[in-house]
């Protein structure tokens, strides 16, 4: 009954000719009938191969490089391009932007959600427009869908509704997808970025965009295309609930576009109210794209309430931010072209592929009339209480801003190292950071010259940590060190107990398993520093100056003077452990007559 009702709606629509399971995959395959009319111009591509055929692999390799250097040429020509010309029009852009949002189950229907699992196997009836099968909406959608919507400072309504935004194609089964589009359920919100975000220079150093709205919404099934005629239909999707963040068209430059789109998905990742980013597929963006000259009369457009813009077009499903950086400049130098060259632009859609050096027109734009929007009369409108919208606010976590901030001005820590903390592994290094800190005697510690342990601390986690799992390609909720232990790690190199050299032998066994007390191994093993009369560090450096006469000459010389570094490292290695490397280097400059 199924496959007999799809391939005869399908039919109807005169879209695909039917929908059958594949016998070797759970995927639902469409395919194409031969059908009389047209068997001549279907067989066009079937024939016995030339002899002069190139080799299907040799095409592929060809086009990647042809590919290459278009673009290679692209980027210089985009270095070249001149200010004057980008002087006299005006950018704008408004972004929308979908995000897979946390939940066990889908918007409608009680299939569980999944990302993972086989194609096919959390599918439920409402999920394929299945006749006679009604939308049961999940209330807990609700809990990261507020979650998303507060943390962009949206004004929560109480009440809000669901439409039908009516079109066919493949992936939507039900000839309309599920949205909010009169009544969404967050308005008016807005998000700051600053410099550190990556915005462009001109925007520094901050700025406000403005959210029109935030709406749920329902979405489609994956299509994997098999060339020639083939298309694979995955409803594992199908229904995920999204949430569709649409902002003002109050952006200017491309960079800050992608930084827009960086920033939403670092926001939803900090409150948990989305899967994944757009490295898994879990966030994509639409971007509407205009120029108009800045000295001229304001354009007859008016997008989301803001009047006076030239006509856009929009670009979509960007997968990368630097997807939306490339894509946003490439439609406003074609966009600026035509227009100078006399012509118009068209309200279109258009399509995006990495790598590429334009875009390229997928249809018509459509409009509000094309969709046919209406009330679904089959699902109740959404009544939330206040009691959970409070809740929902004060129980935000701290912000990625607030923490960069807390980072930079009261632990002393780098911009660049503040914000690598908080962004990498979902704030997970961030909490390792706090947790280390906790447990050493930082006041104690600080007193001392020169010493800032939370630096210290900040450095260890990002590179001497992260150089371990990297090399391990391992992840950081599967890392070995405790807190504990790169806490006492860290104090016992900041007191002098042990040297660098240790300290990093002693993290390496620890991340390899060890499970010996820290103090235990530094016994064990025989690193603990001995101190060093002057004596003999003038001695290993005088014999090692002795030994390398060449470099020497160059580095009085003052040609070669960060040799000196080397000479630091063969002392640290003579020493085995017991070298201070400051303190070698005092002495090896003091022989070698240099200058502080």
């Amino acid at each position: 009954m199924f496959l007999s009702w799809n391939r005869q709606v399908l039919r109807t629509y005169g879209f695909i000719d039917y929908l059958v399971f594949s016998s070797r995959t759970s995927y639902l395959r469409c395919s194409q009938e031969q059908l009389p009319h047209s068997s001549q111009s279907r067989r066009l591509h079937i024939g016995s191969v030339r002899a002069d055929a190139v080799p299907f692999r040799k095409q592929l390799k060809d086009d990647a490089k042809r590919q290459r250097f278009a673009v290679d040429t692209w980027q210089e020509k985009r270095k070249g391009t001149s200010d004057d010309r980008l002087k006299k029009w005006q950018l704008t852009v408004g972004i929308e932007v979908h995000a897979q949002l946390n939940t066990e189950r889908k918007l409608f229907s009680r299939a569980r959600t999944s990302t993972s699992g086989n194609p096919n196997s959390h599918v439920a009836l409402f999920d394929l427009a299945f006749p006679g099968s009604q939308p049961e909406f999940q209330k807990a959608v609700l809990i990261p869908a507020l979650r998303a919507a507060s943390v962009l400072g949206c004004d929560i309504q109480r009440v809000s509704k669901f439409d039908r935004k009516h079109y066919f194609y493949q992936d939507q089964p039900a000839g309309y997808q599920i949205t909010q589009y009169y009544e969404p359920f967050a308005k008016d919100g807005q998000l700051t970025l600053y410099a550190h975000d990556g915005i462009a220079v001109e925007d520094c150093p901050w700025m406000t965009i403005g959210i029109k709205q935030v709406q749920m919404e329902q979405d489609t099934a994956k299509s994997i295309q098999q060339p020639p005629d083939v298309m694979l239909l995955d409803f594992n999707r199908a229904g995920h609930p999204l949430v569709e963040i649409i902002t003002l068209p109050q952006i200017h430059h491309p960079q800050t576009a992608a930084a827009c789109v960086r920033k939403i998905q670092s926001l939803l990742q900090s409150v948990n109210a989305v899967t994944t980013g757009m490295e898994m597929g879990g966030l994509r963006a639409d971007v509407n794209v205009s120029v108009q000259l800045r000295n001229a009369e304001p354009g007859s457009c008016t997008y989301h309430g803001v009047s006076g813009l030239g006509q856009r077009t929009e670009i979509k499903n960007l997968s990368s931010f630097k997807a939306v950086e490339d894509a946003v400049t490439a439609e406003r130098d074609r966009q600026i072209g035509v227009l100078e060259d006399g012509g118009h632009i068209e309200g279109e859609t258009r399509g995006w592929t990495l790598g590429s050096t334009e875009t390229k027109r997928l249809r018509g734009k459509e409009g509000e009339v094309d969709y046919r929007y209406m009330p679904d009369p089959d699902i109740a409108p959404v009544i939330i209480g206040q009691d959970l919208i409070d809740h929902i606010s004060i129980s935000l976590p701290v912000l990625p801003d607030e923490q960069i901030k807390r980072l930079t001005e009261d632990h002393q820590i780098s911009l660049k190292d503040a914000k690598t903390l908080v962004e990498l592994d979902d704030g997970e290094r961030v909490d390792y950071f706090d947790a280390i800190l906790s447990i050493m005697d930082v006041e104690l510690l600080s007193q001392q010259e020169g010493m800032n342990p939370s630096k210290t601390t900040a450095n260890w986690i990002l590179h001497e940590l992260g150089g371990l799992l990297s090399a391990s390609e391992t992840s950081f909720s599967e890392n070995k060190v405790s807190a504990r232990a790169m806490a006492l790690i860290i104090q016992n190199l900041l007191k002098n107990r042990i040297t660098g050299r240790s300290a990093k032998m002693l993290l390496s066994k620890v991340f390899n398993g060890d499970s010996r007390d820290i103090d235990t191994i530094i016994i064990e093993e025989d690193l603990q520093l001995e101190v060093l009369s002057m004596h003999n560090y003038e001695t290993m450096a005088q014999s090692l100056l002795a030994e390398n006469p060449d470099m020497v000459e160059k580095i009085r010389s003052g040609k070669q003077i960060g040799k000196v570094q080397w000479f630091v490292g063969q002392m640290m290695r003579l020493g085995k452990g017991k070298v201070e490397a400051r303190k070698a280097e005092a002495i090896l400059k003091e022989l070698l007559r240099i200058d502080e």
